[in-house]
């Protein structure tokens, strides 16, 4: 098998494995854990989420450092096919921008950062953004990826341009 092949599927197949996790665990704690928690004490609540977020928390931040290798991997690799394709790279710079506000939202939310309380005690709300977030970045991912490749677009080759001299 070819070495480059290879190292693409296994990037690509980590990107989508932590997007499922990630997004996956963040819906599963907005609609269902977090729902069904508030039913229960406040003494109770408070051990929950203090063992939820502990085991949680190495799950995101492991999660962040495989999106972002795998995704400026995947990015760097597809470059050359995109050359002048304007809506690809807003596209993904939108996707890149939106991702790291998702990071900075699932890490707030598993921090102890004074600062970033407001977020954790509105759990409830910014689960809700992240999710509406994450939600956008895989629609544009999926748009991304099925529009194919334009047309070729006449872009001169990158380096400096040497002027030819009229004949």
């Amino acid at each position: 098998m070819d070495v480059e092949l290879f190292v693409d599927w296994i990037s690509r197949f980590l990107h989508i494995a932590t997007a499922i996790t990630l997004i996956g665990g963040s819906i599963f704690l907005r609609f269902v854990l977090l729902p069904a928690a508030e039913r229960l004490a406040p003494a109770a609540q408070e051990t929950l989420t203090t063992e939820l977020v502990a085991r949680w928390k190495r799950i995101v931040h492991l999660g962040i450092v495989l999106f972002l290798a795998s995704g400026f991997y995947n990015y760097y690799r597809a470059i050359p096919d995109h050359r002048g394709d304007g809506l690809y790279h807003a596209l993904v710079g939108t996707k890149i921008l939106l991702a790291l506000i998702v990071f900075f939202l699932a890490a707030a939310l598993v921090g102890r950062s004074a600062a970033l309380e407001p977020i954790r005690r509105q759990r409830r709300r910014s689960l809700t953004a992240l999710v509406l977030l994450a939600t956008v970045i895989v629609a544009i991912s999926g748009w991304v990826k099925v529009r194919g490749l334009p047309a070729a677009v006449d872009v001169p080759p990158p380096g400096p341009q040497v002027a030819q001299p009229d004949r």
